[in-house]
C-alpha cells in the first residue's frame, strides 16, 4: 500500500532565480546548425591541425581572448563568414570533434535531446565527400550518446540557394546513409528561393522516408507564401523559424489543426533583424501553437539554448509555467521514439511538479514566477 508521507511526494525546489530555473530544466533543441557550432577557438584549432591558414574571419581575434566571437551585423555579412569558415573542416576527425564540441555544450546545459542540422553541399562544393561528412558527424553524435548519455539525430538541409538538380543528386547521394539521418530540411538564402523550387526533391525524400522540415526565416520577401507552399505544397511536418505565420489567422489555424511545430531563436532574430520576435513567440505559443526555443548558430550569435530561453523570458511577460511548456512542444514534435518521448515528459513534468508546486500559474517572471 502506497505510503501519504510527505516524503513520498514531489518536494518543491527552493525558489531559484530565472537564470537558475532554465539552467535546471530538461531541455530539447530542434534548430541548431553544427557549421554554425564552429567557435573561433575551434576553427583555429582546426586549421592547425589540417595545416591551413586560419580563416580570415579570425584576423580580427587575439588567441588570449576565447570568448571573442565574429563580426557581423546582418545576414548578409554573417553568411559572407559563415561559408568560408568551413574550409578548416576537411576529415572525418574535424567534423566529429565539431559535433561534439557542440553536445557538451549542450549536454552541460542539461539538453536530453538535440535535432542536429548538417550542410553536406557545404561541403562537397569543396570536394570533401559525402561521406566523410556524415561519418565523421555521425562518430561525434554516437561518442557523446555513449560518454555524456545525450540523445542526437542528423538532419540533412539542402542549401537553397543551389539548384533543385544539385539538391536531389545531394538526396540520392544521402541514401545508403538512410540509418544515420532521420530527415531533411531546407536553409541558407531564402530570397528568390521559394519552398516551391525544391518540391520534387522534397516529394522523394518523403517516399525514401525521411520526415520533413524547411526554414521559413523571419521577415522575408513573399514570407507568408513560402509558409503557405511549406505548409501545404511540401507537407513539412515542422517549420523552422516561421514566426510571420502569426500575420495569417488562417496558416496558423492550419499548423494548430496538423500539428506542426515552430522551431523559434530569438538571439539569431535579434541579429538578422531589427526584433526579437519574442512578443510573437509568446502570443503563438498562448494561441496553442507549438512553439519551441533553440539556438540556431550559437558559435556565431553567441547563444546557445538557455540564453536563448532566457533572453525570451527578460524580453517578454512569459511565465515559468510557459517557459516548461515550451520545452513541453519541444520533446512533443521531436523525431524521437514514442517511449522516450515519454521518458523525456516524464522528467520534464517531474521538473515542473518541484519547481512550481507552490506558485501561481501565471504570476509575471518579474515576481519571480
Amino acid at each position: 500500500m502506497a505510503s501519504d508521507s510527505p516524503t513520498d511526494q514531489p518536494q518543491p525546489l527552493p525558489e531559484v532565480d530565472l537564470k537558475t530555473f532554465i539552467a535546471q530544466m530538461p531541455k530539447a533543441e530542434l534548430h541548431v546548425h553544427l557549421e554554425g557550432c564552429l567557435t573561433p577557438v575551434l576553427a583555429r584549432s582546426l586549421a592547425s591541425r589540417n595545416n591551413l591558414p586560419p580563416p580570415s574571419s579570425l584576423s580580427h581575434l587575439e588567441p588570449s581572448h576565447p570568448e571573442a566571437g565574429y563580426a557581423f551585423n546582418d545576414l548578409t555579412s554573417f553568411l559572407q563568414i559563415y561559408y568560408p569558415n568551413l574550409a578548416v573542416l576537411v576529415t572525418a576527425e574535424d567534423f566529429s570533434d565539431l559535433a561534439l564540441s557542440y553536445l557538451r555544450t549542450a549536454h552541460a546545459q542539461n539538453v536530453k535531446h538535440v535535432e542536429l542540422f548538417f550542410d553536406p553541399q557545404a561541403h562537397t562544393s569543396r570536394g570533401i565527400p559525402f561521406p566523410t561528412v556524415v561519418r565523421g558527424y555521425r562518430h561525434g553524435v554516437i561518442t557523446a550518446q555513449r560518454t555524456l548519455g545525450i540523445s542526437a539525430s542528423l538532419i540533412m538541409c539542402f542549401l537553397r540557394d543551389h539548384s533543385a538538380e544539385y539538391a536531389m543528386s545531394t538526396l540520392m547521394e544521402s541514401l545508403p546513409f538512410k540509418d544515420s539521418i532521420i530527415g531533411v530540411g531546407l536553409d541558407s538564402d531564402e530570397r528568390d528561393n521559394p519552398p516551391s523550387k525544391f518540391a520534387s526533391v522534397f516529394q522523394r525524400a518523403a517516399r525514401e522516408g525521411y520526415l520533413l522540415t524547411m526554414h521559413c526565416d523571419i521577415d522575408q520577401p513573399n514570407i507568408l507564401t513560402h509558409i503557405g507552399q511549406a505548409i501545404n505544397e511540401i507537407q513539412v511536418d515542422r517549420i523552422d523559424h516561421g514566426t510571420n505565420i502569426i500575420e495569417s489567422p488562417e496558416l496558423v489555424d492550419t499548423i494548430k489543426t496538423r500539428g506542426i511545430g515552430l522551431t523559434c531563436c530569438p538571439i539569431s532574430n535579434s541579429v538578422v533583424t531589427a526584433d526579437f520576435k519574442g512578443r510573437e513567440i509568446v502570443s503563438l505559443l498562448r494561441q496553442g501553437v507549438k512553439v519551441t526555443i533553440n539556438s540556431d548558430d550559437p558559435a556565431y550569435f553567441r547563444g546557445y539554448v538557455n540564453e536563448n530561453l532566457l533572453k525570451l523570458a527578460e524580453g517578454t511577460d512569459v511565465t515559468k509555467k510557459e517557459l516548461i511548456q515550451l520545452q513541453r512542444n519541444a520533446f512533443m514534435i521531436s523525431w524521437i521514439s514514442s517511449w522516450r518521448r515519454s521518458h523525456f515528459l516524464h522528467m520534464l513534468d517531474e521538473y515542473e511538479q518541484k519547481a512550481l508546486s507552490l506558485v501561481e500559474e501565471r504570476r509575471p517572471l518579474a515576481n519571480g514566477i
